[in-house]
């Protein structure tokens, strides 16, 4: 390191102590005797201690620092007598301020003299070499800055930090050299020049002491990985100390969970390889002996509560292999019902008792007396524009109530259903009182007003254009308004919508929408239909989780071919053609436990419905819906999703009109294409076969239903948190059913049967900032002829 100021300094500070070394050595061979008394006074001390007083304090070589400040500084003062051990003590005082680089002491009669030379400032700090980590991380670790005073030991100091932030990233090998530019008026530039080397690998990972697994079986446990050429993106094939002690730890728990209670981990050592560039690794290990449980016992310290309502959740009965992870289950277990039947605070201690000549272990859980805990208060903050009621109704305690845990984690998912915040944290703080606690609501709000404009590609729908602005949360209040317009080859949708979920100040929602669609089905079938209408909405919640929903449309159907050739149009097709007047009653029973409004992983959501039509208007027909799904999660970070889905309509006194049918097809039943599947109406040449090119009419069915197995592949969390999910699936579906006398000349229907069509595949859903985007992959495995399938489909920018 080079440090050109400090070397005059300590070279004639060298010269000094061996001058005063050779002058005390022969002062020693002549004797006592030959010492005059003022040589042995100045020997004693760096100061004559005769007589006299401080009468001035002078100070010289100073630049910018006030002669006031380095005399504050000291231990005498103006007055005081030539104490040797207080001008020792007022010397390293100085030093000790890291403002000088030298400091010395004199006397000129009784005039006390401070010779100083300040340390520079620092004028700019330099980083050069480094290319793995920027000059924004390593400035954030360095204490330095520019206009501070520069000081050798602050900067060996902050080259140990740069090294330890290259250890932590893998490196090393890397070296860093300060050094310092000279430069007027006492300042330096300090430049860190550093050679970054490469990245320390772990080229193996070793045990020692292991019998009862293969160093295979360990390795797996580790979250440290040994490196190997096909490992690109990881970072864990490099050594780091506090990876090294998360593995201990796992190793720890993966030998307590297979029954080994006395296993330890004697040591873990990373050594680096004569080279420096990876790192070998040693896991010295005792296994010790394997035990299983004896005595699994409950003893509860609250008298309200009796032990045998606590014995119900033991995770863990006498005989099993000892297994940590049951203790700890069992805790949880015991704490979660003390908080249900509120007691907020309890404390649950496992005391186990190894007997070893029996390999068995004993284990007492004690409650520990708690009072029971009263709900003094519920603060909310973080909402900056949601108001504190719309938060506070959602919770299922009121101040006053019983701790009940379960009501509170039921509140907990209830804030976060209703979209609004991004995070939300319910943490239980003691009250004012043992017997009462605080419930503290933190939130972070969520954008809640989209405006978007856009255009997108589908292989369903084609080319289209969308063009919508909602907003979930009106004025803070919970209030939905939403415009929606969109434009594609199938489709052209207008509807506004409006939703209070506070209908007239009770737990009702309410709401209307405004609708115009334009259908094009002149991919799958030679008609269209065209829909304007108005409909009403309530909300009434029938229990915790089940919500009845009521409804009332009214709306005019119009059913044409437009340009289409009627000579190749169903017969069936073109009795259907024309306008009418439906009004609709409908109710539908929602229940829904699902864990997440948008991407849950475990619960079920069930909805049963009808729609009766005939109160008023032409049309009369009944029909009943059922929807079904349901979400487990599985190990290693896999969940399913079971799906099922039927329906059924029949008319009342009249046949049921093509668009008031069930149609079937992607991407639901992915693998085929929209409207896909089902009967089809098909025109016949004069020999009764299928006239070649000319495509069938999918005219729907009365019955149809639908069945989905689905398992979600782990993508990590951060592709949860952008909305990635990739599954593996299989369809079943059927579509069925024509009460209409269908006896037209040169026509014929195929696909009326209720065999179901079955399709796997891969898909691939992420939630864009450009809209919903999915590609599925399919395979079709069993198929009716005239049924439209279509192995690849892709949507982006509409809803699927």
């Amino acid at each position: 390191m080079n440090f050109n100021y400090y070397k005059r300094s300590v070279k004639l500070r060298s010269i000094l102590l061996v001058r005063v070394l050779a002058f005390l050595f022969v002062i020693g061979c002549l004797g006592p005797l030959a010492v005059p008394a003022s040589v042995k006074a100045q020997g004693s001390a760096p100061f004559p201690s005769g007589e006299g007083r401080i009468e001035g304090i002078a100070v010289s070589g100073i630049q910018r620092i006030e002669p006031a400040t380095v005399v504050s500084y000291l231990s005498v003062r103006v007055g005081d007598p030539f104490d040797p051990e207080r001008l020792d003590d007022s010397l390293k005082r100085l030093f000790a301020t890291g403002l000088f680089a030298d400091v010395s002491f004199d006397r000129n009669g009784n005039t006390l003299v401070i010779q100083v030379t300040e340390n520079p400032i620092i004028n700019r700090i330099i980083f050069d070499g480094n290319k793995r980590l920027d000059n924004e991380e390593l400035s954030a670790e360095v204490q330095l800055r520019p206009r501070i005073v520069f000081t050798r030991a602050k900067v060996q100091a902050d080259v140990q930090r740069m090294l330890d932030l290259y250890q932590r990233s893998g490196r090393f090998a890397a070296v860093i050299e300060p050094k310092v530019v000279q430069l007027p008026q006492n300042r330096v530039d300090l430049i860190f020049e550093i050679s970054e080397g490469p990245k320390s690998k772990i080229r193996r990972i070793n045990f020692i002491g292991n019998t009862a697994f293969s160093d295979k079986d360990l390795r797996e446990q580790l979250a440290t990985t040994e490196a190997r050429w096909w490992r690109l993106f990881g970072s864990n094939d490099t050594y780091d100390p506090d990876r090294q002690a998360f593995d201990r730890e796992q190793l720890r728990r993966f030998y307590f969970n297979n029954g080994y209670a006395d296993f330890r981990v004697i040591s873990a050592t990373a050594e680096l390889t004569p080279d420096r560039e990876d790192f070998i690794v040693t896991f010295v290990v005792e296994e010790g002996e394997i035990y299983h449980f004896g005595t699994v016992d409950v003893e509860s310290e609250i008298r309200d509560i009796d032990e045998g309502l606590f014995r119900v959740f033991l995770g863990m009965r006498e005989g099993q292999l000892y297994n940590l992870d049951r203790i700890t289950d069992t805790v949880d277990r015991l704490t979660n019902a003390a908080g249900v039947l509120g007691y907020a605070f309890v404390n649950v201690r496992p005391m186990p008792r190894k007997n070893r000549e029996t390999r068995t272990l004993d284990i007492t859980f004690r409650v520990l007396d708690a009072p029971r805990v009263y709900v003094e208060r519920i603060a909310v903050h973080g909402n900056v524009r949601t108001r504190d009621e719309v938060v506070r109704r959602e919770f299922r305690l009121v101040e006053g109530d019983a701790f009940n845990l379960s009501k509170m984690e039921r509140s907990r998912q209830r804030i976060q259903s209703l979209g609004f915040f991004r995070e939300s944290e319910v943490e239980q703080l003691p009250g004012s009182r043992e017997d009462r606690l605080v419930l503290d609501v933190s939130l972070q709000e969520d954008a809640t007003g989209e405006l978007s404009l856009g255009a997108a590609f589908s292989s369903l729908e084609n080319f289209i254009f969308e063009f919508s602005i909602r907003e979930r949360n009106l004025l803070g209040r919970a209030q939905e308004l939403r415009l929606n317009f969109s434009l594609s080859s199938l489709r052209q949708q207008i509807d506004v919508g409006f939703t209070e979920p506070r209908f007239l100040g009770r737990n009702i929602s309410a709401g209307i929408d405004l609708f115009q669609i334009n259908l094009e089905q002149s991919q799958f079938s030679s008609f269209q239909t065209t829909t304007t209408g108005i409909s009403f909405r309530l909300g009434l919640p029938i229990a915790e989780r089940a919500v009845l929903a009521l409804r009332y449309s009214i709306r005019r159907d119009l059913v044409d071919i437009g340009n289409i050739d009627p000579n190749r149009t169903s017969r069936f097709i073109r009795d259907q053609l024309g306008d009418n007047i439906t009004s609709l009653f409908g109710y539908s029973l929602i229940y829904d436990s699902l864990n997440h409004p948008l991407r849950p992983t475990r619960g079920q959501r069930a909805v049963f419905s009808q729609d009766l039509a005939g109160l008023g208007g032409d049309i009369f027909y009944l029909r009943t819906r059922l929807d079904y799904d349901k979400f487990v999660p599985l190990i290693w970070g896999f969940y399913g999703r079971l799906g099922a889905e039927g329906g059924y309509i029949r008319g009342l006194g009249q046949d049921i009109r093509i668009n008031d049918r069930f149609f079937l097809g992607g991407p639901k039943v992915r693998g085929f294409d929209t409207a896909g599947l089902g009967p089809a109406a098909v025109l016949l040449d004069d020999d009764g076969n299928p006239i070649a090119g000319l495509r069938p009419d999918f005219i729907g069915g009365e019955a149809f239903y639908q069945g989905t197995a689905e398992l979600f592949l782990p993508l990590g969390e951060a592709a949860r948190e952008m909305g990635v999910q990739a599954s593996l699936y299989l369809d079943a579906a059927s579509l069925f059913e024509l009460s209409n006398d269908f006896d037209f000349e040169g026509e014929a229907v195929f696909g009326d049967t209720a065999e179901p069509r079955v399709s796997v595949g891969l898909g691939v859903a992420w939630e864009s900032p450009f809209g919903p985007f999915r590609i599925d992959f399919a395979k079709i495995l069993k198929s009716q002829p005239f049924d439209d399938t279509k192995s690849f489909q892709f949507n982006v920018g509409t809803s699927f």
